[in-house]
């Protein structure tokens, strides 16, 4: 589950810093029938703002009225649903880096103790993350266990745990 927004990569003009932090304020523009939309974000490193293209000389009866609403009022959930938007990411260049942007809820450590653990992970929003680390976190084991637990056969999934997901899957853990 999200805990903030995550932190955005791209190159800052001013002092070539990587790292940007998306504070969920928007700027819209009118010019006359059309809007230009952008989602500021501030440099880590110097506080410089720069200006993630949303909308770009859209026709404003085009524009949900909604969504203008929730551009005029900064919310922060749109600005995560926007971040996680590829046409978004593609269009302005930018990837994300989701470190310290995440926790896990798990329902308690009770069944941990059982032989076979049949286990569901469901996210809340499209994180990207490694199900080695996950497993680890929520099974308090370290990742050097888990991955020997996979390498013996003990843990295993339908999805390939090696790598990134972003969507719910399952896995089963043999003691």
């Amino acid at each position: 589950m999200p805990t903030c927004l995550p932190t955005v990569l791209r190159r800052c003009h001013a002092c070539a810093s990587e790292r940007f932090r998306a504070n969920g304020k928007f700027r819209v523009n009118a010019h006359h029938k059309l809007l230009d939309a952008w989602l500021l974000v501030l440099c880590a490193a110097c506080g410089d703002t720069a200006k993630l293209t949303i909308l770009e000389r859209v026709n404003v009866r085009s524009v949900r009225p909604g969504l203008l609403d929730r551009m005029h009022d900064n919310d922060p959930a749109l600005a995560a649903e926007l971040l996680q938007d590829p046409v978004v990411r593609r269009r302005n260049r930018i990837a994300l880096d989701w470190d310290g942007a995440w926790r896990l809820e798990t329902g308690g450590s009770d069944h941990l103790d059982r032989e076979v653990i049949d286990i569901s992970v469901r996210f809340a929003a499209r994180i990207p993350v490694r199900p080695v680390r996950l497993i680890a976190e929520g099974c308090g084991l370290s990742r050097a266990e888990v991955e020997g637990l996979i390498a013996e056969g003990r843990l295993v999934s339908a999805v390939r745990l090696s790598g990134r997901v972003s969507g719910d899957f399952t896995f089963t853990l043999k003691r």
